[in-house]
């Protein structure tokens, strides 16, 4: 498998003396390798935020993990939560998780949610959708309820949508062990939604081109497989190309560029150990058959949240894949060349668990902070400050 170590650029604060005048009681500023800047708190009070949607004028919709769905105005979050989310199951890992807007919503006002949904035996990652209207999500319907179960973790799931509308969901393997003979593991069975990429249509309906349409045991809204715990999904907006992060055990967390019916490995082949000892899990680190990552993280940073960056505010960055680390709290650049990817440098270090990553209207970089154990954390955003 390809691994491309990590260039430990730091950024630094610089000294309060290089700062533009009465810039310094606006924060610290950072330096990156192209580009200085400031960690700044755009609105607070959180709990467990898991992803950001940005609505038509600037408004701002988080998930928190608990179920609510919280809509920011003005750079003021509204104390009430907005009604006609669905009803999660907020144990372990699960509750509401992604948040993204149909690519006509200035038409048909559609916003889609992942959650963890009560099912009989236990609970599985679901896709909702809902219209926003009146500052509420009404006509609300599952579009999607995948066949998994397992323990309270690894649900995924992010939403992407490509340039045709197809929408795109991705599917943890919920913590099935990887013991006995990894090629019978549920993330390698094509009979579960289990470690999978899903795409569907807009409405929730099976695209008759997927590659398993028709496969005799197999899924028909499968995309990929072999997954562990994906937490990052974007469509290339120029290439189309699909890319995913996704968790690996200790050691191990993966970026691919994901392929219709490509097997990803997991837990066959890979870089990570199991917890506790550091037992092995893995007959190897990569097999023919299965796909090697384009890049991987020894140790883990447990990546969440991904973002193709196409602004202007940082012209440098342009083209850049962005990665939030929850364990490893940094975002991690990385610059594409193709089908090749490298990791560039590491900026916003030690300023919280980075749940989400969004580029907002505005052309900034937001971020969403989590606190493992509830303490209300801000979205905090990326501003340019002019080198001197």
């Amino acid at each position: 498998m390809l691994r491309q170590s990590l260039r430990r650029v730091a950024a630094f604060v610089l000294p309060v003396a290089l700062l533009a005048d009465g810039a310094a009681a606006q924060g610290p500023v950072y330096r990156s390798s192209v580009h200085d800047y400031r960690v700044v708190k755009v609105v607070d009070g959180f709990v467990n935020p898991w992803a950001i949607a940005f609505l038509p004028g600037g408004d701002m919709l988080v998930t928190e993990r608990p179920g609510r769905l919280r809509l920011v105005r003005k750079g003021q979050l509204l104390p009430t939560p907005m009604a006609g989310a669905p009803t999660v199951v907020a144990a372990g890992q699960g509750g509401l998780l992604d948040v993204a807007l149909h690519p006509d919503f200035a038409q048909n006002r559609f916003v889609y949610l992942t959650y963890s949904k009560q099912v009989p035996g236990g609970s599985t990652t679901a896709l909702y959708r809902a219209k926003f209207e009146n500052d509420a999500l009404v006509q609300g319907q599952d579009l999607f309820i995948a066949e998994t179960r397992g323990r309270p973790g690894h649900f995924g799931s992010r939403i992407a949508f490509d340039r045709n509308g197809h929408v795109f969901l991705s599917v943890g393997e919920r913590q099935a062990p990887p013991e006995g003979d990894l090629s019978k593991h549920p993330a390698q069975d094509l009979g579960n939604h289990h470690g999978k990429i899903i795409r569907l249509m807009d409405d929730g309906r099976v695209p008759s081109d997927n590659p398993f349409v028709g496969k005799a045991g197999a899924k028909p809204e499968i995309w990929s497989y072999g997954h562990r715990n994906p937490q990052g999904l974007i469509v290339h907006p120029v290439t189309g190309q699909l890319w995913e992060t996704e968790h690996g055990p200790q050691g191990g967390d993966e970026l691919n560029l994901i392929e219709p019916g490509k097997n990803y490995g997991w837990p066959v082949v890979g870089f990570g150990v199991n917890y506790g000892p550091g037992k092995a899990i893995h007959a190897s680190t990569m097999q023919q058959g299965m796909e090697n990552a384009k890049n991987v993280w020894v140790p883990s940073i447990a990546t969440s949240g991904l973002l193709l960056y196409t602004g202007d505010k940082f012209t440098e960055w342009k083209g850049s894949l962005f990665v939030g680390g929850l364990a490893g709290q940094r975002l991690a650049r990385v610059t594409l060349d193709g089908d090749k990817a490298e990791v560039a440098e590491l900026l916003v270090r030690n300023q919280g668990r980075i749940r989400d990553v969004r580029q907002g209207p505005d052309g900034f970089i937001y971020l969403a902070i989590d606190d493992q154990q509830g303490k209300p954390t801000p979205i905090v955003r990326l501003e340019p400050v002019a080198r001197r």
